[in-house]
Formats: structure tokens, sequence, C-alpha cells
């Protein structure tokens, strides 16, 4: 993929955080101009040592808000930009294109009463900063982050997540979300062990949530492995809980940018 010079910038690199052997965090300057809806994803570009590019899509962790972007990412083996990106350290620069992409914003909903944040790996990404930015916290009663891994030490962003309830403009919103946690390969305490589809297909994910999956009151956004996405949107298909669409409004959105 080949970008004209005037679609990107030059970000600087201001910290590199490993969370795990193959998990990372990384935050860089933000561009005055760049504007984005909690949700969306960037095209991130890497300078290789031959001078070619490379590009991917990540969505920003960050808020619309603040004065920094901030992504999280995986180490895939071998992969050609995840290696890349996995040596940069702070003071190394990062492209970013100019315009931010993606459908997975609350624009995708015109009602709702329950929103389910189904997420899986480096999937919770975009549902961090939609629970950054005000705007969820007033239009829905009920907020259910669950967030699916293979191990326990691969739940990453556990602090943001326990001190949303610590800030000043969602101190009276706070008790409005539910985190919940799965762990797939080993038993965790304090965490679900399943995959998010067999804990929806058991009737578990909505007994620990308190909170039905109904086509009438919920709201559903989905993020992560391409395999549950698109597993998970069949069982909700069941409910009668179609994919949003600008010309047919739905209970049901997506990201899928694998």
């Amino acid at each position: 993929m080949t970008v004209s010079a005037e679609k990107f910038t030059a970000q600087t690199l201001l910290d590199v955080q490993p969370l795990t052997p193959s998990l990372f965090s990384l935050r860089t300057t933000r561009d005055a101009g760049f504007r984005f809806r909690a949700g969306q994803f960037a095209r991130l570009g890497v300078t290789r040592a031959d001078g070619s590019t490379v590009w991917r899509a990540y969505s920003m962790v960050s808020s619309p808000f603040d004065e920094f972007l901030e992504f999280f990412s995986i180490v895939v083996p071998g992969g050609e930009f995840t290696s890349e990106l996995s040596r940069l350290q702070a003071g190394d620069t990062l492209l970013v294109e100019r315009q931010a992409f993606g459908y997975l914003t609350l624009d995708r909903f015109v009602d709702g009463r329950d929103l389910w944040l189904l997420s899986t790996g480096t999937g919770v990404a975009p549902f961090l900063s939609i629970l950054q930015d005000f705007e969820v916290w007033e239009r829905f009663e009920r907020i259910i982050l669950v967030y699916s891994v293979r191990e326990a030490r691969e739940l990453a962003y556990q602090s943001l997540i326990a001190g949303l309830a610590q800030r000043d403009y969602l101190a009276e919103h706070a008790h409005k979300l539910q985190f919940i946690p799965t762990v797939t390969r080993e038993h965790f305490p304090g965490a679900l062990h399943g995959r998010i589809t067999s804990l929806i297909e058991s009737g578990e994910l909505e007994r620990v949530a308190g909170v039905e999956l109904t086509a009438e009151h919920s709201r559903v956004m989905l993020c992560g492995n391409p395999q549950m996405i698109d597993d998970t949107r069949a069982l909700l298909k069941q409910r009668c809980m179609n994919l949003s669409l600008t010309r047919r409004p739905g209970q049901v959105a997506v990201e899928n940018y694998w």
C-alpha cells in the first residue's frame, strides 16, 4: 500500500510499553488537525530499513479529546508490520494518515438501552476509546464490556478500566459499567472461562451481566477475531438482532480490518 505524502503526518513516539511478551501499547504525538470519533481507526505507517513504508490499520485507544494518540498491538511472529512496529522506541517516527476511518461508533445506533461491547484480544482498543468519551455514558443505561483473551496475563488496560469510575466527569454514571473478563485457556479468579460465543449459547454471559440480550433493548458492538465476529453475529441473528446499516438501523455494529 502506498500513500501520498500529503495524506499523512509524521508523529513522534512518546512511549512504548511492553504489556506481555507479545502485546504492547504505544503513544504518539497527535497532529492538531487529526479528528476522529471514538471507535474509529487510523492507518499507521512504519518506514523500513530499505526506505519503503508498511501500513496497517489500528483503532485508537485514546479519547478523541486526548492530546496524544494511543494504540494497542500484538506482535505477530514474522509479521511484516508488527515486527517493524515493535522495534520502535520513544523518539522514533510513526506515520499517521490524516483521515480516520471506521464505522464502529455510536453513530451506528439510533436507540437502545443496554450497550454490549464484545471484544477479543487487541479488539478491546476501540471500546476503551468509546468508554473514555462522555457520549456513551449519557446515551445508555447499562454498558457491558466483555474482554476475551486466551491467558489471563493478556488482559491489558486493567488500570484504565478500573479507573473510569474515578474520573470526575463520569462519577455520576460509573454505576452503569459492568466489566466481564473471559479467559479461554485457563481458569482465572474473577473471570469467566470460555469463548464469548459459548458463554452466549449457555446463557452464562447474560446471567453474570444480569441483563438479557434482546433486540428491543440491546445494542452490540463486536471487535476482534474475525471468527468470533462471524459466529457471534450468527448467534445474535437467531435473536432477530441484525447489522445496523445507514439505510436500515439495527442492533449490531462490527469492525473487521484484519
